[in-house]
């Protein structure tokens, strides 16, 4: 396993990221036990995978807590996040507060060393900064978070509204941002300024259902090529080339490799609930990059994509 430091904050993360939820959340939706999720993070580990993202919404903080009750807890960097909505309102710094004592509960440690507000949407944005940013940061001077993120809200804001307007301020040190082959847009809108202000940067949605899914792949493209949004290529077999000539194992080997080594994205995030697919995602992020001449293409091809995910 490679590892990267994560901007400013100094850690140094494993390329690849174990994350908790996502469709998966450790297999506790497609039907796994409580004591398989564990074993997914334990694997997790002995792959050298040193960052755990999950959060108060995903409901895996208690699973990563029982499997890592025997880890010296110097060993690993966990990350947990909680929305500024709070029971159908908004949450008050106090209630921040509480809820960061009962995620610290629930993962059985007195600290995490990244805390996100998760999720956050254009228009909460400036409660967000103003409302509870000053109650993180008496947690951080407390010693109960280490650093302060935020995670956009990708799905519904793939084109980084919300981080485009963080980009500026100067209280995050640690962003989650959606990117992959198919929508790169971050990478002039947030990327950009990250890499100057040395935030670290970790990336989600590499790899999801059109990425995965030869036919969600190709109703994908053939929306794209409708819309006008790529050129004249076969929505048929679009990202054949990523496989042909041993460029790729397969399009997911190729499109995490894309993201892994994208300039100022610190470590990519992959969640699974199935051990073998974790052993593969943690491969490829060891691989080296694409050919020059294929990651050219591929920013060709989606340069003006901004609108869709890749769910």
């Amino acid at each position: 396993m490679e590892f990267n430091t994560l901007g400013r904050t100094g850690l140094r993360v494993s390329v690849a990221g174990l994350g908790c939820g996502g469709h998966s959340r450790l297999g506790i939706s497609q039907g796994k036990t409580p004591d398989e999720a564990v074993q997914i993070v334990r694997e997790a580990l002995d792959l050298g995978i040193n960052f755990i993202d999950t959060a108060e919404t995903y409901r895996t903080e208690e699973i990563v807590g029982t499997a890592l009750r025997e880890v010296p807890r110097s060993q690993v960097i966990l990350s947990t996040k909680a929305g500024v909505d709070w029971q159908d309102r908004l949450s008050t710094a106090s209630e921040l507060r509480d809820r960061v004592d009962a995620c610290l509960g629930r993962l059985g440690t007195d600290y995490v060393d990244v805390f996100h507000l998760h999720g956050v949407s254009v228009e909460e944005y400036d409660y967000a900064t103003q409302g509870l940013v000053p109650a993180l940061l008496e947690l951080k001077a407390a010693g109960k978070i280490r650093f302060v993120g935020i995670t956009e809200a990708f799905a519904s804001d793939p084109a980084h509204k919300m981080l485009v307007r963080a980009v500026q301020d100067d209280c995050w040190d640690v962003m989650m941002v959606g990117f992959n082959i198919l929508n790169q847009s971050a990478r002039e809108r947030v990327l950009r300024v990250t890499r100057e202000k040395d935030i670290g940067i970790l990336c989600m949605f590499a790899v999801r259902r059109a990425l995965s899914r030869s036919d969600a792949l190709r109703e994908l493209m053939m929306q794209l090529v409708d819309q006008g949004l790529v050129g004249d290529i076969d929505a048929e077999d679009a990202l054949g080339f990523l496989v042909a000539n041993g460029v790729g194992d397969s399009v997911q080997d190729a499109a995490y490799r894309f993201c892994r080594w994208e300039p100022g994205i610190d470590l990519v995030l992959s969640g699974t609930g199935n051990i073998e697919h974790l052993r593969a995602n943690a491969e490829s992020l060891g691989r080296p990059p694409l050919p020059p001449s294929i990651v050219d293409r591929l920013k060709s091809m989606f340069e003006r994509v901004d609108s869709i995910t890749g769910n």
